[in-house]
């Protein structure tokens, strides 16, 4: 049986990355997909843990070679996949998470139909979004601004996920996924709270953003 790829996506300041580290942490048999970067390691990241960090000469050899799954520009960085380890976890019968936006899950779900469930995490407000960003003490109020723009972007397709998970409390988000990813290792349709309506009202509060 081959493994399953968990996409996991979310807007800028939903708290995906803290919920995808903590999943590998705690879930057995589960493995992250490190994606390649153009962009300088941020305070504490580690190459080859959190990103494989390379330039834009060593991004434009790999994409020659075909070597991602898939790949996409991201505010002024690139980002992409690497195929070959996450194609051989998944024929070996490993479950993968793959941290992505919503651009590059509709590339893999296109490309793995049968393999992929994937997963959009909420935040409680967009209010929210907006102080999660500003205590990370990384941009300035045009870069935030830009962010919060496209974390609405990202936002809107949210439609396209199996799963929503709020995360208003990290324990209680990584319950929720957690049961998930237990369903599916069962072979059976997880049954959680339909967040249809919560992200519409995300959107909706998420509208004066101009």
């Amino acid at each position: 049986m081959t493994g399953t790829l968990f996409i996991i996506a979310a807007p800028s300041g939903a708290g995906k990355t803290t919920l995808v580290r903590s999943l590998s942490n705690t879930v057995p048999n589960l493995k992250v997909s490190v994606s390649c970067t153009t962009r300088a390691p941020r305070p504490g990241e580690v190459d080859g843990v959190d990103y494989h960090f390379i330039n834009d000469q060593q991004f434009d050899e790999m994409v020659r070679q075909k070597a991602f799954l898939e790949h996409e520009q991201v505010f002024d960085y690139r980002y992409g996949t690497p195929r070959r380890w996450l194609e051989e976890q998944l024929a070996a019968g490993n479950d993968i998470i793959l941290e992505i936006d919503w651009q590059g899950a509709r590339d893999v779900r296109a490309m793995l139909p049968e393999q992929v469930l994937s997963i959009f995490i909420l935040p409680p407000a967009i209010t929210t979004l907006e102080q999660r960003l500003r205590d990370r003490g990384q941009d300035d109020e045009k870069t935030i601004y830009r962010r919060m723009r496209d974390a609405m972007a990202e936002l809107s397709h949210f439609g396209e996920f199996d799963h929503l998970v709020i995360n208003v409390n990290i324990d209680t988000a990584l319950a929720e996924l957690r049961a998930i990813i237990e369903a599916r290792r069962r072979r059976e349709r997880y049954s959680g709270p339909d967040r249809r309506k919560f992200a519409e009202s995300l959107m909706t509060e998420g509208s004066k953003i101009q």
